[in-house]
This record gives structure tokens, sequence and C-alpha cells, in this order.
């Protein structure tokens, strides 16, 4: 008993350190996706659209808001999500699909910090700014916290920036919807953190393309040397299994209610 008792305290100091309690989590990046039209987890609703949130870096983050704030918040209360631990918000790109739920969001949580690409125009910064939280124009690659990037807006007529987060296991490239070219986003994220692609994950915007043109995509990201793939939202299910054909194990199937976890 004395034994078992003396066990017991050394592994109650290990994990108490400094007075912090221990988690389990701490060492690992996850990334829950909590808008999309797909679903990964029986309960929380799909609607066309995507947001995800990351935790497990210096900072939480939600990336892009979804289409509907009301079910937004019925994805984010059936997964368990709290608003409130956001610190930073990105996103990627104008269109409603991505950004109808950011309004909503900040009426919850306006304690933030909201990353646009600069060519947003004046009237949706000044309602973003009208809800109290602060907003940065994005204009180039920028380091929003920790290893944690945008690539600055890329694009012609559809501007949009992407995030990259920086693992142990290599670079995770999220998309919004990658109109201006899957390829040439992860090419640029390259060049943003000069390290190896783990994961790329979001939406491909691919519907439109052949099976040709969607197997040239998939022989480039395997020239980059991107290790997996999570395509959803717009990539269209056609593409997806080209994909998921294509990874075999290293595909990763997303949908509402998905968490990839990174151990770090």
């Amino acid at each position: 008993m004395k034994k078992s008792l003396f066990l017991s305290l050394v592994l109650i100091l290990i994990f108490a350190g400094d007075g912090n309690s221990y988690d389990p989590k701490e060492n690992a990046i996850t990334i829950t996706t909590i808008y999309d039209n797909y679903i990964f987890t029986e309960g929380p609703k799909t609607d066309w659209g995507y947001s995800c949130i990351i935790e497990g870096k210096e900072k939480t983050i939600l990336f892009d808001a979804g289409t509907k704030g009301d079910i937004l918040f019925s994805n984010i209360n059936k997964l368990k999500v709290n608003p409130k631990d956001v610190e930073l918000v990105v996103i990627s790109h104008i269109h409603l699909d991505h950004t109808g739920g950011l309004l909503p969001f900040l009426d919850e949580n306006n304690k933030v910090t909201v990353y646009l690409p600069v060519s947003f125009p004046d009237e949706f910064v000044r309602k973003v700014k009208k809800t109290g939280a602060k907003v940065v124009s994005v204009d180039k690659p920028v380091e929003i916290c920790e290893g944690v990037f945008l690539t600055e807006e890329m694009g012609g007529l559809i501007k949009e920036q992407s995030l990259i987060v920086d693992t142990s296991k290599g670079l995770v490239v999220l998309t919004g919807c990658a109109h201006p070219g899957i390829v040439g986003i992860v090419k640029r994220a390259k060049e943003v953190v000069d390290k190896e692609i783990y994961l790329v994950c979001g939406g491909f915007h691919l519907l439109n393309k052949s099976e040709d043109e969607v197997n040239q995509i998939i022989s480039q990201f395997k020239e980059l040397g991107v290790r997996k793939v999570g395509a959803t939202h717009c990539t269209g299910d056609k593409a997806i299994e080209l994909f998921k054909k294509a990874f075999k194990e290293n595909f990763v199937q997303m949908g509402v209610g998905k968490v990839i976890k990174i151990s770090e």
C-alpha cells in the first residue's frame, strides 16, 4: 500500500508541474469541421459552406464562418465547441458560404482579431468593426500567431487567402474554396514556410474539372510531396473520389464533426 501511495504522489507531482492541470490535448493540434455540406458525425447539420476551428497552437482560430449563423451555432453546440475560446478569425474570401456566419459569431464573441483579405469591400469591413472586433487587412504573407501563417490573397477575379499551420509532421494547408487554384496555393504555402506539406484540406473548387484535369492536379500534389488530402465542400463528388482512390489510406474523410488531431 505504501509503495502504491508513493507512486500516486509522484504521478500527481509530475502532472501538476507548476500548478497547471494536465491536459492530454495540450500537445496536439486539432482541426474540427463545424460547417460543411458533407457530414462526418451524426447529429450536426449540413449546409453549403465551410468553417473549422483550429486548436492547440498559441491561439484558437476560427477559419471561415459558413453560410448561416443559426446552423453554425447549432453545430458549435452539438460539437461542444466553446465560441468564447476563439481568439483569431480568418476569412478566406468574400463569398457568402464563408462569410455568412461571421457577424452572428461576432455578436457572440467580439474579443477577437479578424483577418480579412485586403480587397474586401469597405462596407463589409465597417460592419465587422462595428461589432467591436479588431480587423486586420492582409496584403502580404503574415504570421498571425506562433506557427500559423496566411498566404496573402491570391487570384484574379475572386481573391482568396489560405491558412498554413506549421506542425511537427509538416505543414497543414487549409483552403476555403481554392478559387486561385489549389496547386498554386500549395506552392505558395511552401514559399511562405519552407517545409514539406503534411496535409491539404478544405474546398478545392474542382466541380467543373474533367477527370483528366483532376488527375493532373493529383499528380502535381504528389510531385509537391503532399502526404495527406482532405478534400471537401466545393471539391465535387467525382473529384473527391479520384483523390480518395489516389491517396488511399492517406485520404482524410471530411465533413461536419470531423476532428483531425496531429500530435506535437
